[in-house]
């Protein structure tokens, strides 16, 4: 039997600038596969480095023949890419099974299954345990009703399974299945954080959080859990694909890179290892703050770039995000600790919440003016599918735009009390131009002694970021 996963053809968040990543969830899925299945043969067809649109991706499925399809789904935003996959896969031959996973499926299940008839099975949750299960019943022509952690039809209804346990050692998973896309590694690439040269690749750390924000997927979809592999099984897992692969920057991709005793020594065997390296994590203001003694070994290993949430100045805003250890002077302190390590501070801003008005929108503004960081991302909160904001927003009728390709936190989707939809685009557009539109910043980025400081602002002056988001309105 084959198994064909896709990533599809799609665009990529722009605000980011140019860049290829790769298919990290399929991957982790193949790997598992090939670990655990007999007699499968297994495929994979990434749209994106092979340059593929949606008539070539159609011939490439024609060609490989499979038995099943599995295409890529881990954001809201591509939701309506993810089953076009399985649209094309059931005209090419409707005897083809085809399955989805993720975030957005998962929190709407039986919705999707409903929106969707070309979609055969919804993973819900955790992929690996019941992929394998899945396909190794339909390889046996086998009962799937009792399948944990699945949603499929039977007899014309849609019938969805228990939950699924979560795996309790991340350690026993095998590495990502980097060797199906070999062909491909050189061309990973993340322009605004290393040259296009510099071959990235994505390295899972850990799974969940738990801290339980009200507008992130990732808590309620983890069980509001986090787990983590050691220290050793990550840095073979880099040591893996540095020597085999050649990659040198890394990608953190865990919602939640703690700073504790197990960083520090992830940071000493990358050193003692004498891996050649940068990385990049996302992290959280007040760890980062009561471990500063940590930072200048983050510094040391490679770590080049850190993703902050800022969210907002204003306390009220911040507790019914449920944003526990931010506030103005953990925030500055972050920046401050960074920048005398050399490490690049990316932060993130929140507008749009119910009480926003222009006046509080300004106020963030002239916010990330005080903080500085070396890059400011502002953000239209966005009503994702399985938070408490999504069920707030939705029971309140808030929600204006049902369009799941604009769930990108670049396009609005709710008024607030006083703004409307439309103003809260031109709002956010204004925090950027206001960032990034001030020319002394321009000039110390540009001319800055940090490298990546420097590249990032050179870069983004040709990218006419600024430009692209007034479109939007």
């Amino acid at each position: 039997m084959r198994i064909l996963f896709v990533e599809p053809p799609k665009d990529f968040w722009f605000v980011m600038g140019q860049y290829i990543p790769p298919p990290f969830g399929i991957l982790t899925l193949a790997a598992y596969l090939e670990k655990n299945c007999e007699e499968l043969n297994i495929d994979i067809i990434d749209s994106q480095a092979d340059g593929l649109d949606w008539n070539a991706l159609e011939n490439r499925i024609k060609t490989v023949n499979p038995d099943i399809v599995a295409p890529s789904a881990l954001t809201t935003c591509n939701a309506f890419a993810t089953a076009r996959v399985a649209q094309i896969a059931k005209k090419i031959n409707s005897t083809i099974k085809t399955i989805v996973g993720g975030q957005h499926f998962t929190a709407l299940a039986e919705d999707s299954m409903e929106k969707y008839p070309e979609i055969d099975y919804i993973i819900r949750g955790e992929g690996e345990e019941t992929l394998r299960e899945l396909v190794d019943a339909i390889n046996r022509n086998e009962n799937t009703k009792n399948i944990l952690g699945l949603t499929q039809r039977i007899k014309n209804s849609i019938v969805s399974t228990p939950d699924r346990p979560l795996i309790c050692d991340l350690n026993s998973l095998p590495h990502p299945g980097y060797n199906f896309v070999k062909k491909h590694m050189k061309g990973y690439y993340f322009s605004l954080m290393a040259e296009k040269e510099t071959s990235f690749a994505i390295i899972e750390g850990s799974r969940g959080c738990s801290h339980n924000c009200t507008y992130c997927t990732q808590s309620p979809f983890w069980r509001r859990t986090h787990r983590q592999k050691s220290p050793n099984r990550i840095v073979d897992e880099i040591e893996q694909i540095y020597n085999e692969y050649g990659s040198t920057f890394f990608w953190f991709t865990d919602d939640y890179f703690t700073l504790d005793e197990r960083t520090n020594k992830i940071c000493e065997l990358i050193i003692e290892k004498k891996l050649d390296i940068s990385w990049f994590c996302q992290a959280r203001c007040d760890d980062i703050v009561q471990n500063k003694e940590l930072i200048p070994k983050l510094s040391k290993s490679g770590n080049i770039w850190m993703l902050l949430g800022f969210d907002t100045p204003n306390p009220e805003t911040l507790k019914e995000f449920r944003r526990t250890g931010i506030n103005k002077s953990v925030a500055k302190e972050t920046v401050t600790t960074l920048r005398q390590n050399q490490i690049f501070s990316q932060g993130t801003f929140i507008i749009g919440n119910r009480s926003d008005t222009k006046e509080s929108i300004q106020v963030l503004r002239e916010y990330a003016d005080w903080l500085d960081p070396d890059l400011a991302t502002f953000m239209a909160l966005t009503p994702y599918p399985g938070t408490e904001i999504f069920e707030q927003a939705k029971q309140n009728n808030w929600i204006e735009d049902y369009n799941w390709a604009n769930y990108d936190m670049i396009h609005a989707i709710m008024p607030t009390e006083t703004l409307t939809r439309n103003e809260v685009q031109e709002e956010l557009y204004r925090c950027y131009d206001n960032f990034f539109g001030s020319w002394p910043r321009r000039y110390k980025g540009i001319s800055s002694e940090n490298k990546y400081v420097r590249r990032t602002y050179q870069y983004l002056a040709k990218q006419a970021l600024i430009t692209r988001l007034q479109n939007l309105f």
